[in-house]
């Protein structure tokens, strides 16, 4: 019997299948609520490229306080210098943005979404060494370091590129829609879709299946143990800081070519919204921010549609029902 037991495979834990079927089971309840089909199918697709876009700013916040424990309200910082760099980068090549070829656009894009990440994550290794190194595991200290160096990035800012809100439009083959029917999809919002499902993907992929994926999360369960094996723990989470830092800055480029311009504020309200997302999909958690995201762009969509005066409070709202339903969120990962 004892062998029997001991050949027996590990009991799989339960899948949480509610969060998921949420999104789906909120795009059904609106059908009949929008009407027509095309104008849902558009608000629906609007709706999935917009979340992807939030999830990949908001990703690098909640894997930060996930593995690191660190509450930074700075974020917002390395997603307005990433959006800086890009238009930065893309301003001399403005050429090539406005030539009716994919390939030359993207050969474009590309290497200035590549170079914001590199600049967002050296920010991001400067950020850790300076203002959060020195208070890990304080969560007050953390949140008025980050927030003052959140003032000073917004500020500088503002004293190297003025107020003014500076164009950033969007490359000749990514404007205008795919036309199917009566639904018009924006091509820039397909884009974003993959993009983001890429971003997750990866990160999934490389948290759950890689080596270094296991030492960082057996980093955060025990870190003595993991250092006793000779591994510098230390390290591994600030490449953990320095990769939130980048995937913040490659979303403030998806962002800025979303509204196609820049400003110096412009981290100012997707702070809030990025915390609103981490909140909703469980502290840490990378698939409930996921779904967060989702769900926040949903209700932005189909709220501003249907009652545009609620669109403003829409987010709160949802967060409300959503924490009175799971208090931790939808996937909580920590009892921090």
């Amino acid at each position: 019997m004892t062998e029997l037991a001991a050949n027996d495979p590990l009991p799989k834990p339960k899948r949480d299948l509610a969060p998921i079927l949420l999104p789906v089971a909120l795009a059904l309840a609106m059908i009949p609520l929008v009407g027509s089909p095309s104008t849902w199918l558009t608000l629906t697709a609007a709706s999935l490229a917009m979340g992807m876009m939030i999830f990949i700013m908001a990703s690098g916040l909640t894997l930060v306080f996930g593995l690191m424990d660190v509450l930074n309200f700075g974020h917002g910082a390395f997603i307005a210098v990433g959006a800086y760099v890009a238009t930065l980068v893309l301003a001399p090549f403005a050429a090539s943005m406005q030539a009716d070829s994919l390939w030359t656009n993207l050969a474009v894009l590309a290497p200035a979404a590549l170079l914001s990440m590199a600049v967002s994550g050296a920010l991001g290794l400067v950020v850790e060494r300076v203002l959060i190194l020195p208070v890990y595991g304080q969560h007050l200290k953390q949140i008025l370091m980050t927030t003052g160096g959140l003032i000073v990035a917004e500020q500088t800012l503002y004293a190297l590129w003025g107020p003014q809100i500076i164009p950033t439009p969007l490359p000749t083959s990514l404007r205008g829609s795919f036309i199917l029917g009566d639904v018009a999809i924006a091509k820039y919002r397909v884009l974003a879709m993959l993009v983001g499902l890429a971003v997750f993907i990866a990160i999934q992929l490389v948290l759950n299946r890689t080596k270094l994926g296991l030492l960082i999360r057996a980093g955060v369960e025990n870190r003595e143990m993991v250092e006793a094996l000779g591994y510098r723990i230390r390290r591994l989470f600030l490449g953990v800081f320095m990769t939130g830092s980048a995937l913040a800055g490659l979303g403030g480029v998806m962002w800025a070519l979303y509204r196609e311009q820049v400003h110096a504020s412009m981290s100012d309200d997707l702070t809030v919204l990025i915390f609103i997302v981490v909140i909703i999909g469980g502290l840490g958690s990378i698939g409930g921010c996921f779904i967060g995201a989702i769900l926040v762009a949903m209700v932005a969509n189909y709220g501003g549609f249907l009652v545009p005066k609620l669109a403003l409070v829409s987010n709160i709202l949802l967060m409300v029902a959503i924490l009175m339903w799971r208090p931790r969120g939808l996937y909580a990962v920590t009892s921090r």
